[in-house]
């Protein structure tokens, strides 16, 4: 059935209209809090879908880590929290541990003061895990991962080994430099991909071996070049040679040569430009709309989606049904405003990073733990307040007053504000979807950091115009220098496996910062922003 509309509003935040639709209204209705057979009714939110995503988005740390002091053990640990943040914060081991109780930390409400106010003052009480990490194995440098091992600086997601710089992988092994790559081997800078092998600079492409510069390929091996091509092999640009003519071509590409390479890469980027059909990444999905969909239905205005169902301004969801507003969840159903949530959560709400969790409000990263409201780090718990403890009749009692109270204070319905982040701006993911000069993002109440990371201590620092461009003329001294990046000028370093990689596989070491070339990666990508226009091509009759 379509949506009606019913109410057209403007953002508080950037004066766009948005509108408001009587499904819009039903689904408000029915996520509502329930105390003693009363609902405490959800307004419509007062910011756009794009703004509600960018302050959600603001909370998210995933890629700068940094080295810092465990505030209970004093040992130098690696952190998501810049060690000039107001923020308590404990080794990943230690935090797990039993050596200390979470709900020492409980406390009283108090209605003389707005919510929001005690509860940051709270947040900053809390010790926070260093990482969000959980059964890895010599993969210090990683965050928002479980059971991998031998990674280095990855980001996002299970089972994997021996990968580097990547962000959202699955099952893959011995990979570099990859966005959102599943089920892959010996595969290097590809966007949006899945079971491929031995393949490199692919976008949007699956099931792929032996293959160089695709967009949209599927089924298809020894191929270079290469746009919307299906169970083909030995192509290049869309032209099909024979087995011989294609390995002499192939020889004289000379992967191995960083400016032979790069001319490469720039070729087909304007191969790209003039040959690519810019249409909506959906697949095997019904009623749905926006971009990267696969095997979904009645979802609208979503970005990356799977197994999903009725869904609505969400973005990067797996295996869920009946949610609005969410960022980064996997299996989660009838929530609400949720900043990165996993496995087996039902009816949540206006909540950050958490997983197994049942009817919790206003709280973050929380664990295995149902009827919460404003805890924090909280596990195994059910019906506490501010991490402290009640009964379930004193907390149905107690949280409806609350929700009485910040509805008098304006505070009730929407995420946490933007200014009670632990994050700054600009290390958050925010500012990879939605950029800010420090100004911009002050007046938008969103918080700043001016912490520069020291340089690494080695031998030297080498501009990147200086390394040779042949990899077999890169000596083994290159682990004890630090290379400083041909674009941000920030120095980075090669690890001992990253330098084999590239030498068994014949591909030249990198001149940008790892930052860079995954900010390059996302610019490939389709932006998350939708346009009214005509279509360049209609169908006469």
């Amino acid at each position: 059935m379509k949506e009606k509309i019913v109410k057209i509003k403007h953002c508080k935040q950037c004066n766009s209209k948005f509108s408001i639709t009587d499904k819009d209204l039903e689904f408000y209705k029915k996520v509502s809090p329930n105390f003693g057979w009363k609902v405490y009714e959800i307004p419509t939110p007062t910011l756009c879908p794009e703004c509600r995503n960018q302050r959600r988005l603001s909370f998210r740390n995933e890629r700068k880590l940094y080295k810092r002091k465990c505030n209970a053990t004093g040992k130098d640990i690696i952190s998501v929290h810049v060690p000039d943040a107001n923020i308590v914060v404990y080794d990943i081991n230690y935090w797990w541990s039993d050596k200390w109780d979470i709900l020492d930390y409980g406390q009283d409400f108090d209605f003389n003061e707005l919510f929001f106010k005690q509860f940051w003052s709270f947040f900053r009480k809390v010790p926070r895990q260093a990482l969000y990490i959980h059964n890895v194995e010599n993969s210090p440098y990683s965050n928002f991962e479980s059971d991998i091992k031998d990674c280095y600086l990855t980001i996002w997601w299970h089972w994997n080994e021996k990968c580097m710089y990547w962000t959202y992988y699955i099952r893959s092994n011995n990979c570099i430099d990859n966005y959102w790559l599943f089920d892959s081997n010996i595969s290097y800078e590809n966007l949006v991909c899945y079971n491929l092998y031995k393949s490199n600079f692919l976008n949007y492409s699956n099931d792929c071996e032996n293959c160089y510069f695709w967009f949209e390929l599927k089924w298809c091996k020894n191929c270079i070049w290469c746009i919307g091509l299906n169970n083909k092999q030995y192509y290049i640009f869309n032209k099909e040679y024979s087995k011989e003519d294609y390995k002499k071509k192939l020889e004289k590409i000379k992967f191995w040569n960083y400016n032979n390479l790069n001319e490469k890469k720039n070729k087909f980027e304007v191969f790209l430009k003039e040959n690519r059909n810019l249409k909506p990444n959906i697949i095997s999905s019904e009623n749905c709309s926006w971009n990267d969909i696969y095997n979904s239905k009645n979802s609208k205005d979503c970005f990356a989606l799977e197994d999903c169902e009725n869904c609505k301004y969400s973005f990067i969801l797996w295996m869920a049904k009946n949610n609005y507003d969410m960022s980064s969840a996997w299996m989660i159903d009838f929530s609400y405003e949720m900043n990165g949530w996993w496995m087996n959560s039902f009816h949540n709400l206006f909540s950050g990073f958490s997983y197994n969790c049942t009817d919790i409000i206003y709280s973050d990263n929380c664990h295995n733990s149902k009827n919460l409201f404003a805890c924090i780090g909280l596990r195994n718990k059910q019906y506490c307040i501010l991490n402290k403890q009640y009964t379930k009749e004193e907390y149905e009692k107690l949280v409806p007053k609350i929700i009485r109270h910040m509805k008098k204070t304006w505070e009730w319905w929407e995420f946490f504000p933007a200014s009670i982040s632990p994050f700054w701006y600009n290390e958050t993911v925010a500012q990879e979807y939605f950029p800010l000069i420090k100004k911009e993002a002050i007046q938008k109440w969103f918080n700043w950091s001016n912490y520069e990371v020291p340089d690494p201590k080695v031998k030297k620092i080498i501009p990147a115009n200086k390394l040779p461009n042949n990899i077999v003329d890169i000596p083994d001294d290159i682990l004890n220098w630090a290379i400083r990046c041909e674009v941000s000028w920030k120095p980075f370093r090669i690890i001992k496996p990253e330098l084999e990689f590239y030498r068994k596989y014949d591909l030249p070491i990198p001149r940008k910062h790892p930052d860079v070339r995954h900010l390059e990666r996302m610019k490939l990508k389709n932006l998350r922003k939708l346009y009214d226009r005509k279509c360049n091509k209609v169908e006469l009759r």
